[in-house]
């Protein structure tokens, strides 16, 4: 399911037009991105939570040359499964 798949489900399901369910899914994946830049973690009973995981320095590994290379410390978005939503799938 891509994010226009997505928006048709959620039009279908309110009875609403496909522009009225773009908006609301883009304002929930923009109250999702707004909570992790504040807060690092956006806990969604029942679903899961996502949040923010920090990736330390470490030396990796050029695949065509075989040469090795120093990778910067990094933020990267994580998300880790609810109860309910895990036993859905």
């Amino acid at each position: 399911m891509n994010k226009q798949d997505l928006v048709e489900a959620v039009a279908k399901e309110l009875d609403t037009s496909k522009a009225q369910a773009g908006r609301a899914v883009n304002a929930v994946l923009s109250g999702i991105s707004k909570g992790l830049r504040k807060d690092k973690n956006v806990q969604l009973i029942g679903f899961g939570t996502f949040l923010v995981r920090r990736r330390k320095a470490r030396k990796g590994r050029n695949p065509q040359t075989g040469e090795t290379i120093n990778i910067k410390a990094s933020k990267t978005v994580g998300f880790k499964v609810g109860q309910k939503f895990k036993g859905m799938v």
